[in-house]
């Protein structure tokens, strides 16, 4: 993980604002212990806070590169997965590398094929790039989502950050929220719309977004989004579709010049991906992988099964661990821990969380940062594979409504009568919003269109959660990286709970 931010404004003389550019590297410090840097580069200053991944000695930032009279200047905060492939592209076009991190190759990208470049990008990032030539900037986030990037837009300049509590570092930022964004906060929370950064006048690239700056206008473009499309092939191609696409997406994410652990719960989703760690390190002379797991004082006295857990994590991860020869760590929790937890958690967050889930996110993160800095973890897989009981049980499937948040009356009773008024008309217009976007064939059944709408609202809103409580954990933990597994395919998979 790492931190950027940056600040566009024609009319500002930057060498009197050390103060303000200090503050706001100053908190972004936990997303990036290992190096620091800031630039001022025409009308820009850019902003960056490192962990170094890749090229530990040679990815410094910001980069500047030269091509003629023309200079690019880069921060980002990100992994490439396709960095030999573009790497190899951009040299058969003439364009010369002088290190061997992805960022230069994110630059170098940028140079080529301008805001274009984004489409050719396999991996999770935000970044932002300067462009002499054109003075403009050109900002961009990933296609899932996984890299945060805020923004805030004023007369004649922009600010932008990877989280919002360093634009607020900015006096100009003030920490207002309206009613809409308390209706975030209280009816919606910990879950957020796209795009909106609940202080008022704060924004956030949406997930497949880019954008360019000329120091007036933001003008911005969705390059990617869902689209709906025919599944043509049978079972077994369909299996075999999905292993390879899972075994390239893991085995890319395997490439790192500091020491890598997985994260096992025993559950589908983890035990695919240390298995495939194992067989990857296994085949290239490697020592075994680690894998690490987590479990709470007394939980083998107190567990109750439910439908999003019929069984222990610990039934499973034993039997997994063993099966795939890794050498595991089974961190212990104590509920004192956790309560002393939440306070940093929300800290961490910038905004109310998921309380508990949270704190001990942050305590598990925190025990593995003392062997590993990069992590591997199957976040996510409920979303993209049908993991959830919803999906299922056709009563919550068919339910109008965001079926984690069926009802709003617990979250009503903790609130003053009368506060919030137009409370639940927001948080079903913005349920609305999501099935009414979401692309559907014509010959699509009712239960297929309303299967599509399942994984939409699961991808833009339950799964973004999730993606920002594993931002939380990192930053808070020193920057443990857990790196996800994510990909999408054309097949409807109806797996059974697949536990992180």
């Amino acid at each position: 993980m790492c931190g950027i931010a940056g600040w566009y404004d024609d009319s500002v003389s930057f060498s009197g604002q050390k103060k303000i550019i200090r503050a706001m590297s100053e908190s972004l410090e936990r997303r990036g212990p290992d190096d620091q840097g800031a630039v001022v580069i025409g009308p820009v200053c850019l902003i960056h806070r490192r962990l170094a991944v890749i090229d530990v000695e040679n990815g410094r930032q910001p980069m500047l590169k030269i091509q003629g009279k023309r200079s690019c200047c880069i921060v980002y905060n990100g992994e490439l997965y396709n960095t030999s492939e573009l790497r190899e592209e951009l040299s058969s076009l003439g364009y010369h590398f002088s290190t061997q991190s992805d960022t230069e190759v994110v630059l170098t990208a940028y140079l080529c094929w301008g805001g274009h470049c984004v489409e050719k990008l396999n991996g999770i990032f935000a970044f932002a790039v300067y462009d002499s030539e054109s003075r403009s900037l050109f900002l961009a986030r990933d296609r899932i989502g996984v890299k945060p990037l805020f923004f805030y837009p004023y007369q004649k300049g922009l600010l932008f950050a990877s989280e919002i509590n360093c634009l607020l570092q900015h006096p100009m930022v003030k920490p207002v929220v309206t009613e809409e964004g308390l209706s975030e906060l209280f009816l919606i929370g910990p879950g957020r719309t796209l795009g909106q950064g609940v202080y008022k006048n704060i924004g956030e690239l949406l997930p497949g977004e880019c954008a360019f700056y000329d120091g007036e206008r933001l003008f911005r473009r969705r390059y990617f989004t869902l689209t709906a499309k025919e599944h043509t092939e049978d079972l077994p191609q369909s299996i075999e579709k999905v292993r390879s696409l899972l075994t390239d997406a893991i085995e890319r994410q395997l490439v790192s010049d500091v020491p890598l652990c997985c994260f096992l719960s025993g559950g589908l989703d983890s035990s695919i991906i240390s298995y495939t760690a194992a067989q990857y390190r296994k085949r290239n002379g490697l020592e075994p992988i680690d894998t690490y797991s987590v479990d709470y004082q007394d939980n083998d006295r107190y567990f109750t099964k439910s439908l999003f857990q019929p069984t222990p994590d610990s039934d499973f991860i034993g039997i997994m661990a063993d099966a795939i020869g890794s050498v595991h760590h089974s961190v212990i929790l104590q509920n004192e821990q956790l309560f002393h937890a939440l306070r940093q958690a929300v800290d961490a967050r910038d905004l109310p969380g998921m309380t508990d889930v949270d704190a001990s996110l942050l305590l598990f993160c925190e025990r593995i940062k003392e062997d590993f800095t990069v992590a591997l973890s199957g976040e996510c897989a409920d979303e993209l594979f049908g993991g959830y009981p919803w999906y299922h049980n056709q009563n919550i499937l068919f339910e109008e409504c965001f079926p984690w948040s069926r009802s709003l009356d617990v979250r009503r009773s903790i609130l003053k009568r009368g506060f919030l008024p137009h409370g639940e008309e927001y948080v079903r217009q913005k349920y609305l919003d999501t099935c009414t976007h979401t692309e559907k064939l014509p010959t699509d059944s009712p239960l297929d269109a309303r299967m599509r709408e399942m994984f939409s609202l699961n991808f833009y809103w339950f799964m973004q959660t999730l993606l920002e409580e594993k931002n939380t954990a990192e930053k808070r933990s020193h920057h443990v990286k857990k790196v996800r597994a994510l990909l999408i395919t054309g097949v409807r998979s109806y797996l059974p709970r697949a536990r992180r």
